[in-house]
């Protein structure tokens, strides 16, 4: 029997997943100084785009369920960077907004995207190339039911 198929070499997640890990890890000094996880950064990123956004929404965009975006918000808010407000209609729709402090802290976060840049060993081109091949798949959505 060959088992090719199960060598780590051979798989598609594997360096997804080791490269997905190791820039996360890249971004702690950028971040630590802001005073947040690299979740709570990107949590910020979707905050600055679109303030006023409900829980349920916000974790759509970011892939997170709310057993992971539920403390990580209480925490954004015991910071002073956001606030949650339940909806009068339905108290279990809550929205989140930013605080002055949260609208401040973009200024600091600014100077991340590039500082993160100057540690990838990447050209330019295969960065867009990378890019778009990973945004194609996010926008096809993953299937999870095998056909």
């Amino acid at each position: 029997m060959n088992y090719d198929a199960l060598k780590l070499k051979n798989q598609l997640c594997f360096p997804l997943y080791a490269v997905s890990k190791e820039v996360t890890r890249l971004y702690k000094p950028f971040l630590d100084p802001l005073g947040l996880t690299y979740t709570q950064y990107i949590t910020m990123m979707a905050l600055w785009e679109t303030d006023g956004i409900n829980v349920k929404s916000l974790g759509e965009r970011l892939f997170l369920d709310s057993g992971t975006l539920t403390p990580l918000l209480k925490k954004l808010e015991a910071q002073g960077l956001v606030k949650r407000t339940r909806s009068k209609d339905n108290e279990r729709n809550v929205f989140i907004t930013l605080t002055e402090a949260g609208w401040q802290l973009r200024e600091s976060a600014i100077k991340v995207p590039e500082q993160l840049i100057k540690c990838l060993k990447i050209e330019a081109d295969d960065a867009q190339v990378l890019y778009r091949i990973l945004n194609k798949l996010l926008d096809q959505g993953i299937q999870t039911e095998v056909k």
